[in-house]
């Protein structure tokens, strides 16, 4: 399914975080409640440009019980695609948007022992919902954030508001490390049913996710999210064999995108290769694959892909629609 049906909001607020990160609080603009939603939710914001639309995933940020006004955080990338970029020049207090209904691939395994949480940056926001849920019920949790020195006491106070309650820690990282070299002796400690959540840069996730699997960590136990920010990369065309069209498929914007900008009516769901709703059938040319979801051997097959994040190797892809 599209994520077609919208929700009005008004930007109640707008406040700066960090130098480069904003908090944006949206209300319903039509003044009613807000629909409910479970911790590590996100929303989909559509963005009206001059030129051209953007449609960005971002988690909620407020605790899930929040129904009069929710909260978004937004970092304006130095090589965004525009969508960062847009939020942090065009959208101010008294700004309309749309936002999707709140979509959930990344919640809470309530049945976990414990739970170890390790962010990059950014990559802090969903677990920001899931904290007071997990403080309420007297949770055993450990917050592991890897950020610039600059984020460091605006992003661990954020922390340190929704710890309380919970039983466990909280470590803060400000230089680069290796994953296996930071996270690798306390992975290897955890007791048997503790859970491990990822946000972050793909570099970190994927360094954790290595490590975890070296460790023997079981996939069921090992949870990831990732909102695409790596679906730009060099140009090509998606040749769509229903309709011989041929779409081109520009440097700063997904398959998905490029799709919705020629009128295709693309599924999605999350946007960042996290769900496999927008998986496609490739049937001629390589796929880079960049998304959280196929397996290794879907992948080796190379006749699916999700366009939300993924792109072509070559020149050239010929898709099944």
């Amino acid at each position: 399914m599209n994520a077609t049906r919208t929700i009005p909001v008004r930007v109640a607020r707008v406040e700066s975080v960090t130098q480069d990160v904003r908090r944006f609080t949206l209300e319903c603009a039509s003044g009613g409640r807000l629909p409910a939603y479970s911790a590590g939710s996100h929303v989909v914001v559509t963005m009206r440009g001059k030129e051209r639309i953007w449609r960005n995933a971002y988690s909620l940020t407020t605790p899930a019980g929040a129904r009069d006004a929710w909260q978004i955080m937004v970092r304006r990338v130095p090589q965004s695609r525009g969508g960062s970029a847009f939020m942090h020049s065009e959208v101010r207090e008294g700004s309309d948007l749309e936002i999707s209904m709140p979509s959930n691939f990344f919640p809470i395994a309530r049945r976990g022992a414990k739970h170890v949480m390790i962010a990059g940056g950014i990559g802090l926001t969903p677990f920001l919902s899931m904290l007071p849920e997990l403080a309420q019920t007297g949770a055993r949790v450990e917050m592991h954030l890897c950020c610039r020195p600059e984020d460091e006491a605006s992003f661990s106070e954020l922390i340190a508001r929704r710890m309380t309650g919970t039983t466990g820690g909280i470590g803060i990282y400000t230089d680069l490390c290796d994953a296996s070299e930071r996270f690798g002796a306390m992975l290897a400690a955890q007791p048997a049913g503790t859970h491990l959540y990822t946000c972050g840069p793909e570099g970190l996730m994927s360094g954790v996710a290595s490590t975890a699997r070296a460790l023997g960590w079981p996939a069921s136990h090992f949870h990831q999210e990732s909102f695409g920010g790596g679906s730009h990369g060099a140009p090509f065309t998606a040749v769509l064999a229903q309709s011989g069209r041929a779409v081109r498929v520009r440097s700063d914007e997904s398959l998905l995108e490029a799709l919705e900008r020629e009128g295709v009516d693309a599924p999605y769901m999350c946007r960042g290769g996290a769900c496999g709703t927008c998986s496609l059938d490739v049937l001629e040319g390589e796929p880079d694959h960049r998304d959280f979801c196929l397996s290794e051997s879907e992948r080796a097959t190379g006749r699916q892909m999700l366009p939300c994040v993924s792109r072509a190797r070559g020149e050239r892809l010929v898709l099944n629609i």
